[in-house]
């Protein structure tokens, strides 16, 4: 009796081990968001008069891929960034060289030195001359972007002219 319990729990457990394990989203496609590189949209900010907005993310970063996915696939999130801004996907982990704030440094070390982030998703907005205005850190909902997005819009002359 003991025996067919324990083949019974050994079924059972190797059953759990094969099952396959919840994954985070991946990524969306691309073809919602017209993103740049960030060389790219730095130097058509400065001849469209447009905001740069970067993501911040990482692969491991599981709130990025939730995004990648619910926001950023969203039609009206895209809209707003593929019209008004020039969007911009940044790794963070990443040993890139990009200027950030007129210096010359890898995409991590602007992401913790030069933007002082901390945590991911991250949001940095910079102006057509390349120097940041403002960051902000949180995972966000369709609503919470739109929201942030036209906040960004509300004092787009204003940061343009920056």
């Amino acid at each position: 009796m003991i025996k067919h319990v324990f083949i019974l729990l050994a079924l059972f457990a190797s059953l759990a081990l094969a099952a396959p394990a919840e994954k985070a989203p991946k990524a969306a496609d691309s073809s919602a968001v017209h993103w740049f590189s960030y060389n790219q949209a730095l130097n058509l900010a400065k001849v469209q008069k447009k905001l740069i907005f970067v993501d911040m993310y990482a692969d491991w970063c599981v709130p990025c891929r939730i995004m990648d996915v619910n926001v950023y696939g969203d039609t009206a999130v895209a809209k707003v960034l593929n019209e008004r801004f020039l969007p911009v996907k940044l790794d963070a982990d990443s040993q890139e060289k990009i200027t950030c704030d007129g210096k010359k440094k890898t995409v991590q070390k602007c992401y913790s030195e030069v933007w002082e982030l901390k945590a991911l998703p991250s949001f940095v907005l910079v102006a057509p001359k390349g120097m940041s205005i403002l960051t902000v850190t949180q995972s966000m909902t369709v609503e919470d972007m739109l929201y942030l997005l036209n906040q960004f819009l509300s004092k787009e002359k204003e940061w343009i002219a920056r």
